[in-house]
């Protein structure tokens, strides 16, 4: 589909770059002032994290340009990455070898067709159905029971969260809105905004403010000032924006909360397995962000409900 771009899309971009920009002067501000140890590291954490997220906006803009194929094909590189972090995290064995080549090489990437293709009826059963009834049968063909369900149950998984999950969010772009019609692409910039702005604002808030933490087994870092702050924050940002939407501003509000708080829960889940693999980060591959699998983790759990709820109630 061909997206439409017009002032709100611009002023949102401009929003985005302008955020982008103070972090950028506040960071490099406090990394002149501050002195201790512990602040510093905290403060060339944050810097690093400001650049990564110039490339990833960068990165995201480039691919809403070229209308839906190019988001489709940049959140299907992210699930390929982000499934390719999370198996390895989670060791296979050899038995596995081949069920996870058509799991990487045909099923993700058909997810991804059936989605720029708006194929709603198999996109949404192609994987919680055909594909979690075709792993088991294929491993059982290698004939290596040991650790069988364990094994099958992690490939099952990560196919759920890294693929179907995500592949949602581009599904968006698809939406069939009365009303909205090509400006999908506002609603997909909309929900990557409140969905990564919820995680950066708990993250500010928490280190700010934080004392009572949530899980701290789990992850310590996680504190009800933060969560409630920055939900909060979100929530009011996904309110002011709901002239980039087709909601009205209470349902704007409401839809914000969706995200935050389904994000949350993503975050929280994937710490979970970190924690429970011993591990800080999925990854390595973006600078101060970790894997692919952590910055996207509360989009994982957020697309398909905000998804849903879009469809059934706007379409």
């Amino acid at each position: 589909m061909k997206l439409k771009f017009d002032n709100e899309i611009f002023w949102l971009v401009g929003g985005v770059l302008a955020l982008l920009l103070i972090a950028t002067v506040i960071g490099q501000w406090l990394r002149l002032r501050v002195k201790s140890e512990g602040g510093q590291k905290t403060i060339v954490n944050l810097n690093a994290r400001t650049k990564a997220w110039w490339f990833m906006v960068a990165v995201f803009m480039a691919a809403m340009a070229t209308g839906g194929i190019g988001s489709v094909i940049l959140f299907g590189l992210m699930s390929f990455l982000a499934l390719r972090e999370f198996i390895t995290l989670t060791p296979t064995r050899i038995g596995d070898h081949r069920t996870l080549f058509w799991v990487f090489f045909l099923i993700t990437p058909l997810q991804y067709y059936l989605v720029a293709t708006n194929w709603y009826g198999l996109f949404v059963i192609l994987i919680p159905v055909y594909a979690f009834l075709f792993v088991p049968l294929r491993s059982a063909m290698r004939g290596d029971c040991e650790r069988f369900l364990e094994r099958t149950a992690k490939i099952q998984w990560g196919l759920m969260v890294c693929v179907y999950c995500v592949s949602h969010a581009p599904g968006l772009l698809f939406l069939n809105i009365p009303g909205y019609e090509g400006e999908n692409g506002k609603l997909l910039f909309y929900f990557v905004c409140i969905a990564q702005l919820s995680d950066v604002l708990q993250y500010v808030w928490g280190k700010t403010l934080g004392r009572h933490k949530i899980a701290p087994h789990v992850s310590p870092n996680k504190t009800w000032e933060g969560f409630l702050g920055g939900v909060a924050t979100a929530v009011g940002i996904g309110a002011a924006l709901w002239w980039a939407t087709p909601f009205t501003p209470w349902q704007s509000a409401g839809m914000s909360l969706a995200i935050t708080f389904m994000g949350f829960t993503g975050g929280l889940v994937m710490s979970a397995i970190k924690r429970d693999r011993g591990v800080k980060d999925y990854g390595t591959l973006i600078e101060g962000h970790g894997g692919v699998m952590d910055r996207i983790d509360s989009i994982c759990f957020a697309a398909p409900v905000f998804y849903h709820l879009t469809r059934y109630y706007f379409t």
